[in-house]
C-alpha cells in the first residue's frame, strides 16, 4: 500500500494576468503528490473571469484536485458560478460536505468548505444580543455541524478537513490579535475533534504560522501561499516525518 501524499496550498489569488502562468508552478506535481488541495481564495475579487482562469489552470492535471472557496471568491456574489466553472474543469469543490477521492490504490475522504469566523474560546462572539451577532455565530455553528455530520458519514481510510478559515488560533500567530475573530473559529475545531480526522488544512491567514494542533490532537496546517513561500506543501498522511 502506497503512502498518501497531499499537496496543499491556499490564497493563490489568480487574476486574468496570471492566465497560463500558474500551471507552470504545478509541473511534475504527480511525482510528488497523489492529490492537490486548494484552501480557498483562488481569485482576487471573485469575478467570473478570474474563476475561469483558475479553472483553466487546473484543468487536466494528472492528479485529483479538491478545492474550497474563500472570502475573496465570494466578493462579487458569483461563488456558485465560480464553483461551477471549477467543477466543469474536473475539480471537486466542497461546500460544507464531503467527497471520497481515489488516490492510486487508496481512498481519501475530504470534508469541508469555506468555514467562517467568530473567534476562539475565551475571546469569541456568542449568540447573544443583536440579531446580526446571533446570525454571525449561528452561521459558523451551522457550518461546523455540517462538517461533523459529513465526517461521521464518510467512509475512507483517511480523512482530511479542507477549509479557508482557521479552526485554531495557533496557526494565526503573526496576524494582529484584533482580527482573529475574522480569521476563524474554535467551533470548527470542536466539530472536527468530535468526529475525528487525520489532518486539517486551511488558508486565509497570510501572516500566520504553518503548524498547529487542535486540543484533541489533530494536526492543523496553514497552507496560505504567503506562509508556505512555495507553490505548495506536501504532507504524507502515513509518515510522521511527512509533517
Amino acid at each position: 500500500m502506497t503512502d498518501l501524499r497531499i499537496a496543499a496550498v491556499g490564497d493563490i489569488h489568480l487574476g486574468e494576468d496570471d492566465r497560463g502562468q500558474y500551471r507552470k508552478r504545478l509541473a511534475g506535481i504527480e511525482e510528488r503528490a497523489d492529490v492537490l488541495m486548494l484552501a480557498g481564495d483562488l481569485t482576487r475579487h471573485g469575478t467570473l473571469e478570474e474563476g475561469r482562469v483558475v479553472a483553466d489552470e487546473l484543468r487536466g492535471l494528472p492528479i485529483p484536485v479538491v478545492a474550497v472557496l474563500g472570502n475573496h471568491d465570494y466578493h462579487s456574489d458569483l461563488q456558485y458560478e465560480i464553483a461551477g466553472e471549477l467543477r466543469d474543469a474536473g475539480v471537486v469543490v466542497l461546500d460544507d460536505d464531503g467527497a471520497v477521492v481515489q488516490c492510486g490504490d487508496r481512498k481519501l475522504g475530504v470534508v469541508g468548505g469555506k468555514g467562517f469566523g467568530g473567534g476562539f474560546a475565551g475571546k469569541c462572539a456568542s449568540e447573544f444580543g443583536e440579531r446580526e451577532i446571533k446570525n454571525f455565530v449561528a452561521h459558523t455553528r451551522y457550518i461546523a455541524e455540517s462538517w461533523k455530520v459529513a465526517l461521521k458519514e464518510i467512509v475512507a481510510e483517511k480523512r482530511v478537513v479542507l477549509s479557508h478559515y482557521s479552526p485554531i488560533k495557533e496557526t494565526l500567530e503573526g496576524e494582529p490579535h484584533e482580527i482573529y475573530p475574522f480569521l476563524g473559529s474554535y467551533l470548527l475545531a470542536e466539530a472536527v475533534d468530535t468526529a475525528g480526522a487525520d489532518l486539517i488544512l486551511h488558508g486565509h491567514a497570510h501572516k500566520g504560522t504553518e503548524k498547529g494542533m487542535t486540543s484533541g490532537g489533530i494536526r492543523v496546517r496553514n497552507v496560505a501561499l504567503p506562509v508556505l513561500g512555495r507553490a505548495y506543501a506536501v504532507y504524507c498522511l502515513d509518515c510522521e516525518t511527512g509533517f
